[in-house]
C-alpha cells in the first residue's frame, strides 16, 4: 500500500497565519497603490521641499568645470559627425532679432517653472484621480536627471571655449538663465545634461494632449515642448542632445508609474471614489451608493 500523507491539526494551524498575513500584505500593496485624492497642504509642502532639495543636490554636485569642457567639447564633435551640429546656426541666426531672443530669455526664465505649476494645479483641480500617477512621473523624472548631472557634468554651449556661441542673456542684458549674470554664483552652471526643461516641458505637453478636452489647447501641449526645444538650443543653454537626456529620463518616470500603478496616469479614473462610508460599512452589507445603485426603489428602501 502507498503511504497516506496525513495533515496534523497543528499543520493547518501553522498554515492560516501565513495565509492571512500574504493576503494582508496584497491588501496593503494594494491601498498603497490605489490612486487616492491629494491633499493641498500635502501637496504644497511636498512641491515644495522637493524642489528645494532638487536645487540643493543639483547645485551641490561638484562644478568640474575641466570635466564639464571636455564633455562639451565631445559632443558638439559627436553633432558634428552625425552632420546635426545646427546649434550655433540657430544661435546667431535668432539672436540677429533682438525682440525674438529678448522674448526667449524670459521665456526659458519663466515657463519652466509656471507652465509645470499650472499643469500640477490642473490636476490637482480636474483629475485627482490621475494626479499622484502623473506626479510620481514628474518626481521620477527629476530625480534621475539628478544622477546625469553628477556622472556627466556638462557645460552649456554658450561657455564652451574656442568656439562662437552667444550668451544671449549676457548680450541683451535679460533676465533669462540662473547660470548667467550675477545669479551664477548660486547655480550649477555644468548641469546641463539632461535638460529639465525638456524633461519637464514635454511632461506637460503629453499631460494636456493626452486630458484636455478643447482641440486647440491639446495642440497647444505639442507646441509647448517643441518650442521649448528651439528656445534652449537658440539661447545655447543646450545641446539638442540634452534634450534627447531629458526625453529618456521622462521614459524612466513614466516605466516607474506603470510600475507602481499597473498603467499610465491617464488610463487611470479621473476621479476617485470616497472610501469612507466604504470602509466603515459592515463586510456583508454593501455600502449606500452600491446598493442603491441607480433604482429609486433601493435608493428609497436606504432611506431612514
Amino acid at each position: 500500500m502507498g503511504d497516506t500523507t496525513v495533515t496534523t491539526q497543528e499543520g493547518r494551524e501553522a498554515a492560516v497565519p501565513q495565509a492571512v498575513a500574504a493576503a494582508s500584505g496584497r491588501a496593503l500593496l494594494g491601498r498603497l497603490r490605489a490612486p487616492r485624492a491629494p491633499r493641498l497642504w500635502f501637496e504644497i509642502l511636498l512641491i515644495a521641499v522637493s524642489y528645494w532639495t532638487y536645487s540643493l543636490i543639483r547645485n551641490a554636485v561638484p562644478e568640474q568645470r575641466g570635466q564639464a569642457l571636455r564633455n562639451a567639447d565631445f559632443v558638439w564633435r559627436l553633432e558634428h559627425q552625425l552632420g546635426l551640429a545646427v546649434e550655433q546656426s540657430v544661435n546667431h541666426a535668432v539672436n540677429s532679432v533682438t525682440w525674438l531672443i529678448v522674448g526667449m530669455n524670459y521665456y526659458y526664465a519663466t515657463l519652466h517653472f509656471v507652465v509645470t505649476l499650472g499643469v500640477l494645479v490642473w490636476l490637482y483641480r480636474s483629475h485627482p484621480g490621475r494626479y499622484g500617477a502623473a506626479r510620481l512621473v514628474l518626481f521620477a523624472t527629476t530625480g534621475v536627471a539628478l544622477v546625469g548631472y553628477y556622472l556627466y557634468p556638462l557645460a552649456p554651449p554658450r561657455l564652451m571655449t574656442g568656439t562662437r556661441f552667444i550668451d544671449t542673456v549676457m548680450v541683451h542684458q535679460t533676465w533669462g538663465s540662473m547660470a548667467s549674470g550675477d545669479l551664477k554664483h548660486v547655480s550649477n552652471q555644468y548641469a546641463a545634461m539632461p535638460s529639465m526643461h525638456i524633461g519637464w516641458s514635454l511632461w506637460c505637453g503629453l499631460t494636456i494632449f493626452a486630458l484636455a478636452r478643447v482641440p486647440w489647447v491639446r495642440v497647444l501641449g505639442l507646441v509647448y515642448p517643441a518650442a521649448t526645444l528651439v528656445v534652449i538650443v537658440a539661447t545655447a543653454n543646450h545641446f539638442w542632445l540634452d534634450a534627447v537626456g531629458g526625453l529618456l529620463c521622462l521614459a524612466f518616470g513614466y516605466a516607474v508609474a506603470w510600475i507602481w500603478y499597473g498603467t499610465l496616469p491617464y488610463a487611470l479614473p479621473r476621479r476617485v471614489a470616497v472610501r469612507r462610508a466604504r470602509e466603515q460599512a459592515p463586510a456583508d452589507q454593501a455600502p449606500p451608493d452600491e446598493a442603491a445603485g441607480d433604482d429609486p426603489a433601493a435608493a428609497a428602501r436606504q432611506l431612514p
